[in-house]
């Protein structure tokens, strides 16, 4: 994508989000707004549109104080609207004071005019379908329906793809389809091009008024007629010219309106073969009657004669369906029946005929005759067989006659009904008689034009980048969701770079860097959040964990109070309250808040994992009953599943705690810890060999995660793999030399390998380390060589 919205097509693209956002708040989605008008808002912070419109999305969605710090800006840099938000705001917060202010300043300002952002709408009074099934969805969902949930999020998606309610629905019932299944990719919209240079391509020369000479190569439109059975080939539009189409009725669709549906050139075919000639139209000239013979040059300067508008003939009657088949004659009569007729450029023909196609755009843009109508109803009548024609002279004088009923019959030729006459999927033709001399003709490609095309390009251009944002956010947000948490990275990089530096791509990048147990980029991405945006609720209790893990308590008490501050009532902030106290050793407190969170918020699952994590140390089953009630608000809450599967493996419960770790892997696949638990409990049940490739995997995940790197070397060490044992000890030595378990399990693999100075200096280092554990040196001394098993060591 490009790394910025190009201002050419910004205007557009701002009317486009403002549609949107609006209509997602008229149909109370309030998420899917907020998900748009930041998106609006990256791409054009400066727009004060841009500004209101966030902030009042994030003040339906309840996030007040956000909303409050994006108009709450310098009084210079503040415009009315607003202030008429934060008027809105602070009468929300209870601050009536403010509001006041606020409001008495907005009074002031006589010339301020409510921008769409600010001013009040006439909402639709019920939403729109695809609306109502995103909300039964989200029903589904809270109801623990998955199935229904499943349909209802698929059928609003296909009806409005913008919908980000539902698509975050089904990334959390984890029944998530391919991108390009939800959200099919698109081609870039491509500029109307102007009008080619007929003498740049190969195009017919003109010779006058009315008059044009078609490619030697083509052999004219002799006696040809298009075979149903056969496709045909495309047919470009051109400015400026006379419907021309000799394509099949049902070879294409209907255009679509555009300024160009005046315009259409047909691809000529070869004569169909003499079998097929019953059903032909009848030659054209004399040249017809003896097949395709060399065309002899013509002087381009000889202009054809007009005929006699003013003499009737009696083979166009009042039938409405012979004027129409009467009417292409004119075009012929005029191109055939010129006594000069007898030029062709040969360098034209001569490209023409190794194409193998012909375009022809008249000189004369005033000529709109109607040949497809006789070609293409093959309702015509009968034609005579070619030796029975008239004369030259007669015929030439035929078509004359004819071609002055046919400027009679324009405006009936439309009515015609589509059972009389086959029906040409050609734009209409122009109404005006192609022998008035006065009539206006469509000029060539005109300012007007350009601009018309321009500001279509850029609409479709601004459609295309706003869908194309859409697919790579669901890319990233379903690669974050099945835990691929490195794809998620990669995605999100290719966003722009507004995009980027917004506060919930940020919040993602440090999601999937927890996921990755990568804690160090994961606290940078949620400090930038927080400068970003210091009031926001959303994903903080995962950063709480985070400083929990990284045992930061000066920066997660300072969290917790500032959450406490901004919205007292959100299980966020209660659950940042209990992660302090859960990292000061406050269990009962922790826990206390952590169902004070449950409280606020009957589907928050985390808050019933974190309370199994706080109580599993002390009551087993109550820790089991909260794993339980976090997966019946989310089944695929990983977390609660790894917690059932430590109390069972607690309780001896080996078979148990293995399906538990194995559902948890099922759900996080790239997670190294929980390999490490299924290797554990497979370990346990005595297959050592699993076990061990199950190590191998977690340790190729986590190469730095200590834990499984030194569960990995107490299995080495029980099948007497001693060498590979101590690689592992040695790198974790050097990463964590204060680790007294590590040294002393050093110290025994030293001295079942024979090497008697290394194992002592080593010991050596774990008393120093560690004085109180004579214990276990007394047992390691005691310890001979090939001595198998190692499980009384890791007591301490």
């Amino acid at each position: 994508m490009q790394s910025e919205a190009p201002l050419s097509f910004l205007p557009q693209l701002s009317q486009r989000f403002q549609s949107l956002v609006w209509s997602c708040l008229d149909s109370d989605l309030t998420k899917t707004a907020v998900f748009h008008a930041e998106r609006y808002y990256a791409a054009d912070p400066h727009n004060h549109d841009s500004r209101h419109l966030y902030a009042t999305a994030l003040l339906r969605e309840g996030q007040t104080y956000s909303a409050l710090a994006l108009v709450n800006i310098p009084t210079d840099a503040q415009c009315t609207g607003c202030l008429e938000i934060k008027a809105r705001c602070c009468t929300a917060l209870g601050r009536h004071r403010e509001a006041r202010e606020a409001l008495e300043a907005t009074l002031k300002d006589h010339s301020y005019v409510p921008s769409a952002a600010t001013s009040s709408r006439t909402s639709r009074p019920f939403p729109d379908e695809a609306a109502m099934r995103c909300k039964s969805g989200s029903m589904a969902l809270k109801g623990n329906l998955p199935e229904k949930a499943s349909v209802s999020f698929r059928q609003a998606l296909v009806l409005n793809p913008y919908l980000w309610e539902a698509f975050e629905g089904l990334c959390a019932l984890g029944s998530i389809p391919e991108i390009d299944e939800l959200f099919p990719p698109r081609p870039p919209p491509v500029r109307k091009a102007p009008p080619e240079d007929p003498q740049a391509k190969t195009a017919p020369t003109a010779t006058g008024a009315n008059f044009f000479t078609p490619d030697a190569g083509s052999n004219g439109f002799r006696g040809w007629k298009p075979d149903p059975s056969q496709p045909q080939p495309f047919r470009m539009p051109l400015p400026a010219g006379p419907r021309d189409s000799i394509t099949p009725n049902d070879s294409f669709p209907p255009n679509e309106h555009s300024f160009q549906q005046t315009h259409r050139v047909g691809r000529l075919h070869p004569p169909i073969p003499t079998a097929l000639q019953n059903n032909v139209s009848r030659p054209l000239s004399s040249a017809d009657e003896t097949g395709p013979v060399p065309k002899r040059l013509r002087s381009t300067t000889r202009q054809p004669e007009p005929p006699n508008p003013s003499k009737p003939t009696k083979q166009t009657a009042d039938d409405p369906l012979k004027k129409a088949r009467a009417r292409p004659a004119l075009l012929f009569a005029n191109i055939f029946s010129s006594s000069g007729r007898r030029t062709q450029p040969a360098a034209t023909s001569r490209t023409n005929a190794g194409v193998g196609k012909t375009n022809i755009p008249p000189a004369n843009t005033n000529i709109g005759t109607r040949r497809s109508t006789r070609l293409l109803s093959g309702t015509g009548a009968k034609q005579p067989h070619p030796s029975k024609l008239p004369p030259n002279r007669d015929r030439r004088r035929q078509l004359t006659h004819i071609h002055s009923r046919s400027a009679e019959s324009d405006m009936e030729d439309e009515l015609i009904p589509v059972g009389e006459i086959a029906y040409s999927h050609s734009p209409p033709s122009n109404t005006h008689s192609p022998r008035s001399e006065g009539s206006p003709s469509p000029g060539p490609w005109t300012s007007a034009h350009e601009q018309i095309a321009l500001e279509e390009y850029e609409a479709e251009l601004a459609e295309h980048h706003l869908y194309e944002l859409l697919r790579r956010f669901a890319s990233a947000t379903r690669a974050l969701a099945t835990f691929d948490c490195q794809r998620c990275l990669g995605e999100l990089e290719q966003l722009p770079r507004p995009h980027q530096n917004s506060p919930s791509v940020l919040a993602m990048v440090g999601r999937a860097h927890y996921e990755s147990l990568d804690y160090a980029s994961a606290e940078r991405a949620f400090k930038a959040v927080r400068t970003l945006e210091p009031h926001r609720l959303w994903d903080m209790e995962v950063y709480s964990t985070l400083l929990w893990h990284l045992q930061r308590n000066v920066e997660l008490s300072f969290l917790a109070q500032e959450l406490l501050s901004i919205n007292p009532r959100s299980p966020q902030a209660w659950i940042a309250v209990g992660n302090l106290f859960s990292l000061q050793k406050e269990r009962s407190q922790a826990l206390t808040c952590f169902r004070r969170a449950a409280q606020l918020d009957p589907t928050c699952a985390y808050a019933y994992t974190l309370s199994g994590h706080e109580s599993i140390d002390e009551d087993l089953d109550k820790a089991i009953n909260f794993f339980q009630s976090a997966l019946r608000a989310d089944p695929r809450h990983y977390n609660a599943w790894y917690g059932l599967g430590t109390c069972y493996l607690r309780m001896s419960k080996i078979r148990l705690a293995e399906y538990h770790y194995r559902k948890a892997v099922a759900i996080h696949p790239n997670n190294a810890v929980l390999l490490g638990c299924v290797g554990m409990a497979v370990e346990r049940r005595g297959d050592r060999k699993a076990a061990l490739l199950l190590f191998d995997e977690a340790v190729r995940l986590a190469p730095d995660n200590a834990l499984v790197r030194y569960r990995r070397a107490k299995i080495l060490v029980s099948i007497r793999k001693y060498s590979l044992a101590v690689k592992d000890l040695e790198s974790l030595r050097n990463s964590s030399p204060e680790e007294s378990n590590v040294v002393f399990q050093l110290a025994k693999v030293y001295r079942l390998m024979g090497d008697e100075l290394r194992s002592a200096q080593t010991l050596a280092v774990a008393r120093d380390i560690s004085p109180k554990s004579l214990s276990k040196m007394k047992k390691l001394l005691e310890t001979v060589m090939d001595e198998a098993g190692d499980e009384q060591m890791d007591q301490g």
